[in-house]
């Protein structure tokens, strides 16, 4: 059996390797930039290397050269991939494809000059910005808990060990109690960044008060929010940071046994987390003898379907028993009876991937992040309507004014034009979230502000809205996912969502009533105060929180058969604007029930009655004079 290296001796190895090298070349490969040809870039980075005779390597390869590839996870600014970043410089090129790579080593890796042309653009003036840290997009942030996602050799433990991982769980495993690992994370404030906000702490105290002769430990990586993609890049850019967190876990709690549970659609995450959990037992780290201590955990990856309420923790547990994954009641808790009948802590990717951090940085400094009753940072996955999308992280506090403006770069229109201040909407949380609005865009983020305007943190999907979005759709859409994915055992949320999805569709295609809008209401309370499980209580929140903040839209498309966006094709109509009307006759010819008529020469008219709203007119137009709205 080959000598098991001291976490020093590997951070002393990889300095070594890492000290020789002139030139760093780090290429995001998450998935987003993966789907955008950022491999093909790899390779052709070293194709190029290679052909111009010099000595290149991959961190994995242990071998000294003078240039490195590193493959990283998502570095974040998803909206301008793929991305390749040169480092020690901290040069950050934006869609970037494999014919760019020569040039890039030609003027930069041996040159010393910019490919200005791939550099990001200020959006205000055009201006190039080469470096990372002077992009807003970062600037703003604080990458607590990113910071290494994108910056470090998503396949490489030395790298992880190199920044600091696994020192803070060989601290817990041979220095501290299980109590003062409960009592250290309590202190910290740590929330659960799963959805509910349950204290991290105190939930890992509850658990380790229940004797046993076996426990638990689970990482909910079950992330089924449309929009949300954080936990994804997080094991998918630093795998051996949830493992860290879950074997502090196990320690706080005197578990044995983990369990990972991610959902199949990830295949580029379960791939790295296999591989991370290899290498973690081949050092030592995992196994019957952790860091040399005595004592034992390890760490089983088990692969989900994809069905939403398995993000429930009592439905993930139920499917990881091989059972079909439908949410039980509680009491009991899994803290009291979980996986197989024992005691269970539950924690998301993120939560679990932030606890080696509040360790490291002690509890005042971290408790020293975010608010009162919201304590360090917040991943969001940030997409719709704005400028920068991708994966941020900003402390609780941070207003939504300063992630839509200031790290997202502001509000776009359909045609990604920016457009000032022609914000809407955003929904924040998901499925299970709410709709907040212009009014709250200087409120502070943090689990008590939204649950007070009927919203919720969630897992930190972010969706921003323009003008243009038809928030009756939205809530739609939402409520079809919700009604798609539940999963049927109680009959509230079964037949309830599906109810609700009917009235909806009455809106949407005009045949609702005042009676319509006062079910849907009544209907949606119904839901909440009824179902089993927290994925039905919070389905209806969409609905609620679009039908307190924007029932002037329902009241249109109910009361005046009209939507104000002209999104609903059933309530559009058509118009022609007699200004821009050339009189050319071209629609009326286009029209297939002849609703259009007219003289050459002067301004046609829509019949609309006999418009079926099929669009032809609008698509011939030359002269932008047919309007829907």
């Amino acid at each position: 059996m080959p000598e098991i290296l001291t976490l020093e001796q590997r951070k002393t190895r990889f300095a070594e390797a890492f000290d020789k090298c002139k030139h760093r070349i780090v290429i995001c490969a998450g998935t987003g930039c993966m789907a955008g040809g950022s491999m093909k870039i790899y390779h052709r980075f070293r194709e190029v290397l290679k052909s111009r005779g010099l000595s290149v390597t991959v961190a994995l390869e242990k071998e000294q050269a003078e240039y490195t590839l590193t493959e990283s996870g998502c570095q974040g600014f998803c909206q301008q991939g793929p991305l390749v970043t040169i480092k020690p410089e901290g040069i950050i090129y934006t869609k970037v494809s494999p014919d760019d790579v020569e040039e890039i080593v030609e003027k930069t890796i041996l040159g010393g000059e910019y490919v200005e042309r791939l550099l990001y653009k200020l959006p205000e003036n055009g201006q190039p910005v080469a470096k990372v840290e002077n992009i807003p997009f970062y600037k703003l942030q604080n990458r607590l808990m990113l910071g290494l996602c994108g910056n470090i050799d998503a396949h490489d433990i030395d790298e992880y060990i190199y920044h600091g991982g696994y020192f803070q769980a060989r601290r817990a495993a041979m220095e501290m109690t299980d109590k003062e690992i409960c009592d250290e994370i309590t202190a910290s404030g740590l929330k659960g960044r799963g959805g509910g906000g349950f204290p991290t702490g105190l939930k890992w105290e509850l658990t380790r008060r229940n004797e046993s002769d076996q426990k638990y430990v689970i990482c909910n990586g079950d992330e089924g929010d449309p929009g949300a993609f954080m936990d994804r890049c997080v094991i998918e850019g630093n795998p051996h940071a949830v493992i860290e967190g879950m074997i502090i876990a196990a320690l706080a709690v005197n578990a044995t046994y983990g369990y990972i549970y991610v959902r199949m659609e990830y295949p580029l995450a379960v791939k790295r987390l296999k591989e991370a959990i290899k290498q973690a037992r081949d050092a030592g780290i995992l196994g019957d003898n952790i860091f040399g201590s005595g004592k034992r955990f390890d760490i089983e990856i088990k692969e989900g379907a994809g069905a939403f309420v398995c993000g429930e923790e009592t439905a993930l547990i139920a499917s990881i028993e091989g059972k079909r994954g439908m949410p039980t009641l509680k009491p009991p808790f899994p803290a009291e009876k979980g996986l197989f009948g024992k005691p269970t802590v539950i924690n998301n990717v993120e939560t679990l991937a932030t606890v080696p951090i509040v360790l490291r940085m002690g509890t005042t400094e971290y408790a020293k992040l975010g608010t009162e009753n919201a304590k360090g940072t917040k991943t969001f996955a940030l997409t719709g309507h704005v400028a920068n999308t991708g994966l941020i992280e900003v402390p609780f506090g941070t207003t939504l004014r300063q992630i839509i403006s200031d790290v997202g770069g502001g509000v776009i229109d359909d045609n990604g034009n920016l457009v000032g201040i022609d914000f809407k909407a955003v929904q924040i949380g998901g499925p299970s979230g709410g709709c907040l609005t212009k009014e709250h865009l200087d409120m502070p983020l943090d689990y008590d502000n939204l649950k007070s305007v009927g919203a919720m943190v969630g897992s930190g999907g972010l969706v921003v809205m323009n003008q243009n979005t038809c928030m009756v759709q939205i809530a739609r859409f939402f409520m079809q996912f919700t009604q798609n994915e539940s999963c049927g055992k109680c009959v509230v949320c079964r037949e309830g969502t599906r109810q609700m999805l009917a009235l909806l569709d009455d809106i949407i295609e005009g045949r609702a009533t005042m009676e319509t809008l006062e079910l849907l209401e009544e209907l949606a309370n119904m839901v909440k105060i009824g179902s089993l499980c927290g994925l039905g209580k919070t389905a209806p929140n969409p609905v609620l929180s679009t039908m307190k903040y924007f029932r002037d839209e329902y009241l249109a498309h109910v009361v005046d058969k009209r939507c104000p966006t002209g999104n609903c094709e059933a309530l559009a109509s058509y118009k022609i604007i007699p200004e821009k009307c050339k009189g050319c006759s071209v629609c009326s010819k286009k029209c297939p029930v002849g609703a259009i008529s007219g003289e050459l020469k002067n301004p046609f008219v829509i019949d609309g009655e006999k418009c079926i709203k099929c669009g032809a007119c609008i698509a011939s137009c030359k002269f932008g004079a047919i309007v829907k709205g």
